[in-house]
């Protein structure tokens, strides 16, 4: 029973945490949305922390976003380690699911950089610097180049999955959403995760180049990859059509956020089959 109200209350958590992602996203998509018609610069994910704080009850906001990004990646972890949503021990199962605990692990990042805003350690630096500092820590171990270009291919991996479950809507099956909601709720998914899957690709581009040239600063995050969105010559067709997928995402987190079907019961079951 304990183990059922923890789960519950981790639930909980997991519904706050799909909202802030949500609102993190929405951040990134209006700055992107901003610049592509010429009046700012694209952010991102820790950017959008930043941006977040510095407006009104942004300290109250924050530590909201930082509690729903903790909930949220501790559920992932869960999910994937649990297979709460039943994807198996198949290589399509077992990549998924590594897929979920590596998103946790992800978002749990954004979470103590949203902590260290609050604490006035500052943002822990911005994405591009955080990915230019990994790509070098990788390239100084053994075999660093090979490293850096599986974190690229990984990151690829990733934005092929987000166009596949955009072309399949096969989110749908995860939502209690009523029929007569399908059709918005669809659509908005598929934008949101068809742009995403575009930002990917770029970041994965980003370090298999570094990788190849041995040049820790050809890597980069989501803002290289809408910065070079914007320089190509219909850059502000291009970064406006991705900005309003990447806001269509935020919005269909928010929709996650009540209509995810979190199955507690299957993990508190699994949880006690481990133990």
């Amino acid at each position: 029973m304990n183990t059922r109200n923890t789960l519950r209350d981790i639930e909980g958590l997991a519904r706050l945490g799909y909202a802030a992602r949500g609102l993190v996203y929405l951040i990134v998509g209006w700055f992107a949305l901003t610049a592509a018609r010429g009046a700012g610069r694209p952010t991102d994910t820790r950017g959008a922390l930043v941006e977040l704080f510095q407006n009104p009850f942004g300290s109250v906001l924050l530590a909201l976003v930082a509690l729903g990004l903790a909930g949220y990646a501790l559920w992932r972890v869960v999910q994937g380690v649990l297979d709460v949503d039943r994807h198996g021990t198949a290589w399509k199962g077992l990549a998924i699911r590594a897929g979920q605990v590596i998103a946790g692990i992800m978002h749990a990042g954004l979470a103590v950089a949203a902590v260290g805003l609050l604490a006035g350690r500052g943002s822990g630096g911005d994405g591009e610097s955080t990915a230019r500092d990994w790509t070098v820590w990788l390239m100084s171990m053994p075999a660093g180049r090979y490293l850096v270009a599986a974190v690229g291919a990984g990151i690829a991996a990733a934005a092929i999955a987000h166009f596949v479950k955009a072309y399949k809507a096969s989110f749908r099956r995860h939502l209690a959403v009523g029929t007569d909601k399908h059709g918005l709720v669809c659509t908005i998914g598929r934008a949101g995760l068809a742009a995403k899957g575009v930002v990917f690709a770029l970041v994965g581009v980003f370090f298999m180049h570094a990788a190849w040239h041995a040049d820790s600063s050809e890597s980069g995050g989501i803002v290289k990859a809408l910065r070079i969105l914007q320089e190509q010559s219909s850059g502000p067709w291009l970064l406006g059509i991705v900005a309003a997928g990447l806001i269509a995402f935020g919005l269909f987190s928010m929709v996650q956020a009540v209509y995810r079907r979190i199955d507690t019961d299957r993990a508190a079951d699994r949880l006690r089959a481990v133990a």
